[in-house]
């Protein structure tokens, strides 16, 4: 039945209402009327302190105030005025049931008023001459007032309607508003977490390559330098270069996430070669097989291929049989590209170390490229098989492809 309203809100409603009131209350009080109009005065005052508060409230009081001014054949004057800011507050701030009940009140009300008025006035006439029928005369006055009284009535309860309209725009226009700041800052949020994902990936890609050449280097140079000091200095020398560029491509990684700017190292399909290389000289067996010309690929497909190809011999020294050969098969076409690497798994069953995320980071970029991927164990055999459009679909990684839990059941 109650409003919530600010202090300020029905404070002002209520000196409003005892300005008006003790307005109108001087004004009559100057003429010689009997005292019941001061009820009348002080019951319409009380409807206009409480119409926002309760606008229900406040029209069944305007009715109960209206009923006693007819009651006690009270005159009609301004001091119905204050029912036009009763029937507003009807249709801005009042529920649908007081809305229509405002309505009803403005058209009905406006045929009792009339009814009322004509009423008086036919009594006023009987007695007195007029130059055409006194009935007609009434019927003229019942018409006047019926369009006067609609008008002050009515005019205010359409006029609340459209307070009501603007308001809810507005409450639309906010919450659309608020809707479009958090998908906003939901998109900032999601960015943020794609550029962090690909950093670590590319971060992992390089540490664990580079680490994997530097520790075997370092594992054959400490045998190497009691029987041949050659061979542990060139072990030593590729330590150190790969230790170097390991470096500067960390620096490079570390400078696009301090500063959101420059460009992460990549790669290109040609440096496979300095790739296969290094692995060579750890002692992997790597034989490749080339079909096609990778030279028209996009940046983003060449250094896919790189990464996933890195991680695969990675992985494939760290926890493949030693001294068996590894095949990796390169298909490069002009809408697809394909990457199979097939190397054998250890007789004993044991793994190296390592935490999984490179199998992850692989899946994120094929992910990215609108590819597919399989990994996993076949016979006596652990192959990657990779198969990812030439031209990739995206830039960002699709929602929802690869959750928490896939990475976790992929570690």
């Amino acid at each position: 039945m109650f409003r919530p309203l600010l202090r300020a809100q029905l404070v002002t409603d209520i000196t409003t209402a005892v300005l008006l009131g003790g307005l109108l209350t001087l004004l009559r009080a100057s003429a010689d009327l009997p005292s019941l109009w001061v009820v009348t005065v002080v019951g319409l005052s009380i409807a206009l302190a409480i119409r926002r508060l309760s606008p229900g409230l406040s029209l069944a009081l305007s009715w109960v105030i209206a009923v006693f001014e007819m009651v006690t054949m009270q005159v009609p004057d301004y001091s119905n005025a204050l029912l036009a800011g009763v029937l507003f507050t009807t249709s801005a701030y009042g529920s649908k049931r007081v809305r229509i009940a405002g309505l009803v009140s403005a058209i009905g009300g406006s045929a009792v008023a009339a009814a009322y008025v004509g009423l008086y006035d036919h009594q006023r006439r009987s007695g007195i001459e007029t130059a055409s029928s006194p009935t007609l005369e009434t019927l003229q006055v019942v018409l006047a007032t019926f369009a006067g009284v609609l008008l002050l009535l009515l005019l205010p309860w359409l006029a609340g309607l459209v307070r009501r309209a603007r308001r809810s725009a507005s409450m639309s226009r906010e919450a659309q508003l608020v809707a479009e700041r958090d998908a906003a800052r939901a998109d900032r949020a999601v960015a943020v977490e794609q550029e962090r994902v690909r950093i670590a990936r590319d971060m992992h890609d390089i540490v664990a390559h580079s680490l994997a050449v530097v520790i075997a280097q370092a594992d054959g140079a400490r045998y190497a330098a009691k029987t041949d000091p050659a061979i542990a200095d060139q072990a030593l020398e590729t330590i150190s270069s790969t230790a170097r560029s390991a470096l500067g491509d960390v620096r490079e990684l570390l400078g696009a996430l301090r500063h959101e700017q420059g460009t992460a190292p990549t790669p290109e399909a040609a440096d496979l070669e300095v790739l296969v290389a290094e692995m060579r000289a750890v002692g992997l067996d790597v034989r490749v097989d080339r079909e096609g010309d990778p030279t028209g690929l996009p940046t983003t497909t060449q250094l896919a291929v790189y990464r996933i190809v890195q991680e695969s011999l990675t992985n494939a020294w760290k926890h493949g049989e030693s001294g068996t050969p590894v095949h990796t098969a390169l298909t490069y076409r002009p809408d697809t590209v394909e990457i199979t690497v097939v190397n054998r798994r250890a007789d004993d069953g044991s793994s190296g170390p390592g935490t999984g995320h490179g199998l992850v980071g692989m899946r994120e970029r094929v992910t990215m490229t609108g590819g597919s991927m399989t990994a996993g164990h076949r016979g006596d055999d652990f192959v990657v098989a990779v198969r990812m459009p030439a031209v990739p679909a995206s830039g960002q990684f699709p929602r929802g492809r690869i959750t928490q839990m896939e990475q976790e059941r992929t570690r």
